[in-house]
């Protein structure tokens, strides 16, 4: 079963046990991946690396627009931004600690032998494949900066 097709069996699921916020936002994932899979170069079906960087996408945004609501005093709306970001969040393979995160990017800066910060760059783009969808971008880039400063 791919992933677009469990999506779709789970729209049925919460289409028939009337969960309306899953719905919504599983709703919101189908319609990411259709337009990923008809987009200008796109294939006919999405790889789950690359739903995976969708679904990423996706949480951030429901995290940032409930942080604004939340800043204009608006909690109902952020409380359902959060809903749909942990509902899309089930669908992605578990966050690393980080303690993970430091010991992968460590492994990885030994394995591309980098010794300093110029070679951030080389280090980040290892690393950005290596742990998609494991760890956010910003962790990553923040633990390499602080292991190649020392």
């Amino acid at each position: 079963m791919t992933f677009t097709e469990r999506i779709t069996e789970d729209i049925k699921q919460a289409m028939k046990a009337r969960e309306t916020l899953k719905l919504e936002a599983l709703r919101g994932i189908k319609k990411e991946l259709i337009e990923a899979r008809t987009a200008k170069g796109g294939s006919d079906e999405v790889s789950d690396a690359d739903a995976m960087k969708i679904l990423q996408k996706m949480v951030k945004q429901r995290r940032e627009t409930s942080a604004i609501y939340k800043e204009q005093g608006r909690p109902e709306l952020a409380a359902d931004e959060d809903a749909q970001a942990d509902v899309i969040a089930a669908y992605l393979p578990k966050e690393l600690t980080a303690d993970e995160v430091e010991a992968a990017v460590k492994a990885i800066i030994a394995e591309v032998g980098a010794t300093s910060i110029k070679e951030m760059g080389k280090v980040m783009g290892v690393a950005s494949k290596k742990l998609a969808g494991q760890a956010d971008g910003k962790v990553i880039s923040d633990t390499v900066k602080k292991l190649l400063n020392n």
